[in-house]
């Protein structure tokens, strides 16, 4: 059997998580969760952000940090620390807490094997790209070898029919939705510092519909960083993942959400 083979007949064993440096820490349990889906023959992909790290370093450099439409715009200067701090600092960071947790583990940005593909998404935000692409070979190699990939928010940007040399920074909540849907992953899972979709004072929907979700972005019920978060789950769904939004900060949320005893937003 071909790798490939191998890589689609187990397309229902990947889980794509997504964290955030707000959810990780001394006490988080997102890392040993992914080793556990690992050992339990599931076949793990973490995407990461790292945004508080990035602000923080481009401070001492003295480069301004300054967000539209939620995203970061990213000049040529600032592109430099996105790109060192995220698939550089964080990315690495996280390898070795993996590789200290008995795992295989390789860490990569989305330009390495070409495996996310963008175009620029508006010259007012400089370098930040919307994915056009994903290649999946790369990733289905690793995961065929029991390594577990664990993937920086930058990609190639995609011109005509070619790849350019210029990279792009990419919202690390759209990446994961976009590896997710492309993969047929059997589910998505965002870790997050809040307990789920807010839709109301005090309330967090169990569940949401696609068209649920588009009213409540419509009305601004959803809203700031979240509305990628949804839009990546909505994305997903389509493509059969089973996607989840749940409370990163919590002990074993990865786990628990995989064996379905975690609370939080369900998006279908």
């Amino acid at each position: 059997m071909s790798s490939r083979e191998q890589g689609a007949g187990s397309q229902g064993k990947i889980v794509v998580a997504k964290i955030g440096g707000s959810t990780l820490g001394s006490h988080d349990t997102a890392l040993a969760d992914v080793v556990e889906l690992q050992r339990r023959e599931l076949r793990p992909i973490l995407v990461h952000g790292g945004g508080a790290l990035v602000s923080e370093w481009l401070a001492r450099h003295n480069l301004p940090t300054r967000f539209e439409q939620g995203l970061r715009v990213t000049d040529a200067e600032s592109l430099k620390v996105v790109v060192a701090v995220l698939a550089g600092l964080v990315n690495k960071q996280i390898v070795a807490e993996l590789s200290s947790l008995g795992a295989r583990a390789i860490g990569l940005s989305g330009a390495d094997g070409g495996v996310l593909r963008a175009r620029t998404l508006d010259p007012k935000l400089g370098f930040v790209g919307d994915i056009t692409g994903v290649n999946t070979a790369p990733l289905h190699s690793l995961l065929d070898q029991g390594i577990i990939p664990v993937i920086a928010p930058i990609a190639l940007e995609w011109e005509g029919e070619r790849l350019s040399a210029q990279l792009l920074n990419i919202n690390a909540d759209s990446a994961a939705g976009a590896l997710a849907k492309a993969l047929k992953a059997r589910w998505l899972v965002f870790l997050t510092d809040v307990p789920g979709v807010r839709i109301g004072e005090g309330e967090i929907a169990n569940s949401l519909s696609a068209q649920q979700a588009g009213a409540f972005i419509e009305a601004g019920v959803i809203e700031g960083g979240m509305i990628p978060k949804v839009r990546a789950c909505l994305s997903a769904a389509d493509a059969g993942s089973r996607c989840l939004i749940v409370d990163g900060r919590e002990e074993h949320a990865l786990l628990r959400s995989i064996e379905g005893q975690m609370t939080g937003t369900t998006i279908a």
